[in-house]
């Protein structure tokens, strides 16, 4: 559809465009005049912390809410969907951060949920099974079609989601952190995916805190904040520094903090380790105190698996986990906790925090034998810890308040408090930034550095390579369950890492 402008020339109107859209819980706004274009073909970045005003704006857009004002238009007709499904007849599909796959249903059962392809009366299983066999391998995603999803990893898990939405006739895709749980090279077969479907004027809200995704991936950038759209480029590739403060508010002079020189002291030492799944094979490495050790790879190469056998969650056929002198017994948690080796995981929401249980409740869960008298825990007590937890992290929360109302970043800083209160020596983290916002993840970086420089000892496993070059003193980069090498100073960067990563 065109439009006329006055000298008479025709222009053609944008796919997709919001016009002072707003929207208000009860009295409380949460979104005021958001205006927005979005072109055939076009990729439009939506930046801004949590909180800001984007899953808002993103799920009026996708059908599942209704603005309390404003105006939608979508190929130039209105457009006010009375929820999600009408929205996807329409074209307009979103793919969630959070895995909304039905475990106990295969691959290929998902992909197709909603629009099974039938033959006569029947599905047609060997048509769906053959089409998703082409959507994972689009993907680079190696498995079975018939896979329960219960069986896949988180990565795998956001590439299904992903494969769901490529089936469906879309025009507008809105894509939530799709690369949150994926290496660089999934995210690459993702992008040339995206490249596909502009080229077929597919058009897209991309939503993601990875600046260099944004400069790779959009062709315009809006920034949102406290509910409103406070800038606009016309380009991907704005400065990374202005569009961060635009989303905070402020400035943030350094993304990373200055790591603080290590101790000669070795805290842990890893020895040929090897877990009788088969999953990594003959893992050595050491980490000093005050260290930041970085461990990188593709997705599958094995990184948290290494972590989590040295946290005492598998059972190992060879090697050996030192903590100091001390030998830590495999398969077994809690005398890597009472040693003092804990970990935060890549999931935080199924396996790090109870979402239905309170700030307070989810601090003393790790922390009942030091809360606790005779056996006896006070709820004065528990307060009086959840709000030193709080007060020392800058959780933006109060002890009652349910883990579920928490932005990612406030819930993974519950995650991390709860585990600093036991003075660890060695903390893992897996994943530790994934999903969370610019401003909360300056705060998870100042967080770890300033735990290295309490002398504890870090090891952080990222999918993102500038997370783990910013932060880490050495990197040891992985490849089908080994280790491939470990980098260190100058030597630590993305050419070298993925050369390592794809050998």
């Amino acid at each position: 559809m065109h439009a006329i402008e006055a000298s008479g020339h025709a222009v053609q109107m944008p796919l997709f465009r919001a016009s002072n859209i707003g929207k208000s819980f009860n009295s409380v706004k949460v979104l005021e005049d958001i205006s927005l274009d979005i072109g055939y073909g076009e990729v439009v970045a939506l930046l801004g912390e949590n909180g800001a005003g984007k899953s808002t704006f993103s799920s009026i857009v996708a059908g599942a809410l209704a603005p309390s004002k404003g105006t939608m238009f979508l190929a130039g007709r209105p457009y006010s969907p009375s929820g999600s499904g009408e929205a996807m007849g329409l074209g307009v599909n979103m793919i969630h951060q959070e895995i909304h796959l039905l475990p106990d249903l295969s691959v290929a059962e998902n992909v197709f949920l909603g629009h099974l392809p039938t033959r006569g009366a029947l599905i047609d299983r060997k048509h769906m099974y053959r089409e998703t066999e082409k959507l994972l391998q689009r993907l680079g995603l190696n498995i079975s079609p018939d896979t329960p999803v219960r069986k896949l990893k988180i990565a795998a898990q956001q590439l299904v989601e992903i494969a769901r939405a490529l089936t469906l006739d879309s025009r507008l895709l809105i894509l939530d952190e799709p690369t949150a749980a994926l290496g660089k090279e999934e995210t690459d077969l993702l992008f040339k995916q995206i490249e596909e479907l502009k080229r077929q004027g597919v058009s897209f809200i991309y939503i993601s805190h990875r600046m260099d995704e944004i400069a790779r991936i959009a062709d315009k950038v809006v920034v949102m904040r406290d509910g409103h759209l406070v800038a606009r480029h016309e380009s991907g590739a704005a400065d990374v520094g202005l569009l961060v403060s635009q989303m905070v508010g402020r400035p943030i002079d350094r993304l990373f903090p200055v790591p603080p020189t290590p101790r000669d002291e070795v805290v842990l030492k890893v020895q040929n380790l090897s877990d009788k799944a088969g999953r990594f094979h003959d893992i050595s490495f050491s980490v000093n105190a005050g260290e930041v050790f970085g461990i990188a790879g593709i997705v599958g190469a094995g990184r948290s698996e290494v972590v989590q056998a040295i946290a005492g969650l598998s059972a190992l056929s060879q090697g050996q986990v030192l903590l100091g002198d001390q030998r830590l017994p495999g398969n077994n948690v809690l005398a890597a906790i009472d040693a003092g080796v804990v970990l935060i995981p890549e999931d935080r929401k199924s396996e790090g925090v109870v979402l239905s249980q309170t700030i307070a409740e989810n601090l003393a869960y790790c922390n009942l034998d030091t809360l606790s008298s005779c056996g006896v825990m006070t709820h004065q007590r528990v307060q009086a810890f959840a709000n030193e937890c709080i007060a020392a992290l800058g959780i933006k929360g109060h002890a009652q308040q349910l883990l579920d109302k928490l932005s990612g970043g406030n819930q993974q800083k519950v995650v991390i408090a709860k585990w600093i209160a036991r003075n660890p020596k060695v903390i893992i983290l897996d994943e530790p930034t994934r999903g969370i916002d610019m401003g909360a993840r300056a705060a998870i970086y100042e967080l770890i550095i300033g735990l290295a420089e309490t002398g504890v000892s870090v090891i952080v496993v990222s999918s993102d390579l500038e997370e783990v070059i910013g932060l880490s003193h050495r990197v040891m980069v992985m490849a089908r369950g080994c280790s491939q090498g470990i980098l260190q100073g100058k030597e630590i960067d993305p050419d070298n890492i993925m050369t390592l990563a794809t050998a």
